[in-house]
């Protein structure tokens, strides 16, 4: 059997068990990763290569940040705060979706569904509610406001070193109106779909005294975290060196440290053990996997469809490379799909004689940012979240996560796709 038919069956095998057992997932992903070694597709030697540590130590650093900050009782006060200044449940969960969304248009969506969660917790606990709609609702958008600045999402990063944008090229470019706005008009329309979905969320919310914060320094060390991520993404940084990583890792040992120093094992010990390892082996072996298939050649086999089906319409080419980008970025991870699909369009943009045209750049990025929010395995802000809330009991299936996801994307996807057209099309 041909190597690239052999990764296709097995990939779409993997995806399948990841879909039907939730609670196997990392199981599932390190088996396929297995797999694709056993079989030679990925060979042995590539195998830790093909692994993102920088994924990997920002999010098991920032497990660790986030665990102190939750004992230190701030995200408790958070949720009284908002509490005491929205009517119902509904403008709570949408009051954190944004407050998550803009937070994660500076930084790392992981970080933020990570950083944010624990005050929708806070408020599920008050209430004595469910926390599996409002951490849904905080995943998905800060996944959408991925694709609004540069240091909004490695996607982001990737785009804006392919073709020498800088940061205020996401703003204003050309005379014309960048992603940034673009991306906030389908957040509002997204929004507004998601309010609709909560209207029978109406349980009202009545204010209490605020919590007491024990101590304010993991609240100063997760404020140093976001500083740091955000000025690291504006320095030269060398190609392949982990920085977010090191910067959430650091910061993490920095709080460990002083629990140390204090004597406080007990609470150094809770935090060391909130880094869900769990979520860190899905990660670590979809990574795998996904360089087994980028191996095979299936990426770029279906990357050079493009070129035969589109034709030279540019319409047709446009509207291809953004749905397309959303449904395979629902299932794959979407920054190899981006990393190989950017060549692809110069050469279309070559094709047309449209050198120097952002259109289907722009495409490319808002389908495959936001095409991860349609599953809980599209992006790793979302097995973040559903990690969170494994650990505190409530196991989400596909169908409970994609009921809230798919018509939040559809409208924010759609709103994206039609502004994108009308702004940059030559």
């Amino acid at each position: 059997m041909p190597t690239t038919t052999l990764a296709i069956i097995l990939f779409v095998a993997t995806y399948i068990g990841l879909l039907a057992l939730p609670d196997l997932r990392a199981y599932v992903a390190l088996g396929s990763a297995a797999l694709f070694v056993a079989l030679g597709i990925l060979p042995l030697a590539e195998l830790l290569p093909a692994v993102d540590w920088n994924v990997i130590l920002m999010i098991a650093g920032t497990m660790g940040t986030v665990s102190l900050f939750i004992q230190s009782r701030m995200p408790a006060r958070l949720a009284d705060l908002i509490i005491a200044r929205v009517p119902d449940v509904k403008w709570a969960i949408i009051s954190l979706s944004v407050f998550a969304g803009l937070i994660s248009a500076f930084v790392d969506n992981v970080a933020t569904v990570l950083m944010v969660a624990p005050v929708a917790l806070g408020i599920a606990k008050k209430l004595g509610i469910s926390p599996v709609t409002s951490i849904i609702a905080i995943a998905i958008a800060s996944n959408l406001e991925g694709a609004a600045t540069l240091v909004g999402d490695t996607t982001s990063i990737l785009l804006g070193g392919y073709t020498g944008m800088n940061f205020l090229d996401f703003f204003f470019m050309e005379g014309r109106v960048g992603l940034f706005f673009t991306v906030q008009l389908a957040v509002l329309a997204a929004t507004l779909v998601l309010l609709m979905m909560l209207r029978g969320e109406s349980q009202p919310i009545s204010a209490s005294p605020a919590e007491e914060v024990k101590d304010y320094f993991p609240t100063w060390l997760l404020l140093l975290t976001v500083a740091l991520l955000v000025v690291a993404s504006l320095l030269p940084i060398p190609d392949g060196f982990p920085i977010n990583g090191v910067i959430c890792a650091g910061t993490y040992l920095l709080g460990l440290g002083r629990c140390l120093l204090k004597r406080d094992t007990k609470q150094a010990l809770s935090s060391l053990r909130e880094i869900d390892l769990f979520t860190l082996l899905l990660l670590a072996s979809l990574f795998c996997v996904i360089a087994g298939v980028r191996r095979a050649g299936v990426i770029d086999l279906v990357a050079q469809l493009f070129l035969t089906v589109s034709g030279g319409n540019l319409f047709l080419m446009y509207t291809l490379i953004v749905w397309f980008s959303v449904l395979l970025s629902a299932f794959i991870d979407n920054i190899p799909y981006v990393a190989t699909m950017l060549p692809v369009v110069t050469a279309l943009n070559a094709s047309l004689g449209m050198e120097g045209s952002y259109l289907l750049y722009f495409g490319l990025l808002a389908g495959a940012t936001l095409g991860g929010n349609l599953t809980p395995i599209g992006a790793s802000a979302n097995i973040a979240a559903l990690g969170i809330l494994r650990r505190e009991g409530h196991q989400v299936k596909a169908g409970t996560f994609m009921r809230l996801s798919i018509p939040y994307t559809l409208a924010a996807v759609t709103c994206g796709y039609l502004l994108i057209w009308l702004i940059w099309k030559p």
